[in-house]
């Protein structure tokens, strides 16, 4: 009898160290995301007439003319949104006239505001300096962090036009899965603006 309890307590024990062994040790993983191909770039003329301004945009992208402004109408018939559809992105842009009601220095103050509304979730607001060859000056503002609009510019002749973009994508902002997509596409806005022409 002895040895029968001797191997009951040698079992019992063994199992009891199995089960013990067999515990599912949780490790964190790091997150992973998504690999996004890329288009080759190539470029088009956006040349609608009756635009007071004509650029270049990539071709993957498609030009949509924007009728609504948060339910109403655009002030006037040239705003447009650049439209990246694979990429899941789309650059806003609003065309204003400068004059009566819309001074400089007030649509100036408006675009440096609206950039600085993603403060709360930026962690920085970077701004470059536009000056192109067909007298197009303007800022452009890369804002980094999980703010919903990661790149935005303003472009104008201080005189007539007044033209502001802000790129967004239809996900919620993660700036480490955006990254990749938002470097490639802050190049075709860069282009955008640096082909910038007015009428």
């Amino acid at each position: 009898m002895p040895n029968i309890k001797g191997k009951a307590i040698a079992v019992f024990s063994l199992l009891i160290f199995m089960l013990a062994a067999c515990e599912n040790v949780s490790t964190p993983k790091p997150r992973g995301y998504f690999q996004i191909k890329l288009p080759e770039r190539k470029y088009r003329t956006f040349d609608k007439p009756g635009y007071p301004y004509t650029f270049e945009y990539p071709e993957y992208a498609n030009i949509i003319k924007d009728t609504s402004f948060f339910g109403e109408m655009p002030e006037n018939p040239y705003w447009i949104n650049v439209d990246f559809p694979s990429l899941h992105g789309k650059i806003y842009m609003s065309y204003k006239i400068i004059g009566p009601g819309n001074s400089f220095r007030k649509l100036v103050d408006d675009a440096f505001k609206m950039t600085y509304k993603h403060t709360y979730k930026a962690e920085y607001i970077d701004e470059n300096v536009i000056h192109t060859a067909n007298k197009v000056s303007g800022t452009f503002y890369e804002v980094g962090g999980n703010a919903a609009s990661a790149k935005q510019f303003f472009a104008t002749d201080s005189v007539n036009h007044f033209l502001r973009g802000a790129l967004y994508f239809d996900v919620t902002p993660n700036a480490d899965s955006l990254a990749p997509v938002c470097k490639f596409l802050e190049q075709d806005m860069w282009h955008m603006v640096e082909t910038l022409r007015w009428r």
